[in-house]
């Protein structure tokens, strides 16, 4: 089977799988992005052009950082202990057809709450965006890392633990990482973590894509995600290809 066809199949597959709850998760994502970039403005006195600019720009990060690294570990974990991972190694497909199949699945969920909080953010707050080019390269090297670590850790370790990490990963994600608010603000030892963590640096990258003459992103931001990309997309191969 040309692997065209093959990618279509799975892709069907994998949406008649989880057709019933896609739009929900769709709308979810939604409102996490419009309550970062809206909510979180209510716990400043008197928020400012520059701490408006941080929530709008952080917002489309934490979606991303809620689907790829919080709801489909989940749901992968949910899947392994169901048999329904088993099931799709027993297909005569490509371990990473399905993984294409999925990841794109799930990154187009992203695609509406990231537009609706940007464009909300923008009627309300006007924080002063200036979309670089750099977005869509951006996005795709931002999706292809935070994918990469979710089904890498949600494939190579056990169920339980995958589930117990994805909630440790949206508590710490939503109150310790420099997203909405800048990095020199955390201790040192702190700062030095996400230096070498991926979340800090997906941040930096969306940042600099949506307002590039405040912002910008150093070439170590993308290598790092470009590192993370690799490792936890080899995991998660090496995991389906197993018998």
């Amino acid at each position: 089977m040309p692997s065209t066809r093959q990618l279509q199949h799975v892709i069907e597959l994998q949406v008649r799988k989880q057709a019933s709850y896609l739009v929900v998760f769709t709308l979810i994502m939604i409102l996490i992005a419009l309550g970062v970039s809206i909510g979180f403005s209510y716990l400043l006195p008197s928020p400012d052009k520059s701490s408006m600019l941080y929530l709008a720009t952080g917002a489309p990060t934490m979606v991303l950082i809620f689907t790829a690294l919080v709801t489909v570990p989940m749901q992968n974990a949910g899947a392994r202990m169901q048999g329904y991972i088993d099931f799709v190694k027993s297909l005569p497909v490509s371990r990473k057809t399905f993984l294409i199949a999925d990841v794109g699945i799930w990154a187009a969920i992203t695609v509406p709450a990231i537009v609706m909080s940007v464009l909300i953010a923008h009627l309300i707050f006007e924080p002063g965006y200036a979309i670089s080019w750099t977005i869509v390269p951006g996005f795709l090297l931002m999706v292809l890392s935070c994918f990469g670590i979710g089904y890498g850790y949600s494939f190579v370790m056990q169920a339980e633990l995958a589930m117990a990490l994805s909630q440790l990963i949206a508590f710490t994600a939503l109150m310790f990482s420099p997203i909405n608010f800048p990095i020199e603000r955390l201790p040192g030892w702190l700062q030095t973590v996400h230096e070498v963590l991926p979340i800090y640096h997906m941040a930096e990258v969306m940042r600099a894509s949506l307002a590039h003459t405040t912002f910008t992103a150093s070439p170590w931001s993308y290598a790092i995600l470009a590192v993370w990309s690799v490792l936890g997309f080899a995991g998660a191969i090496r995991f389906l290809e197993r018998a």
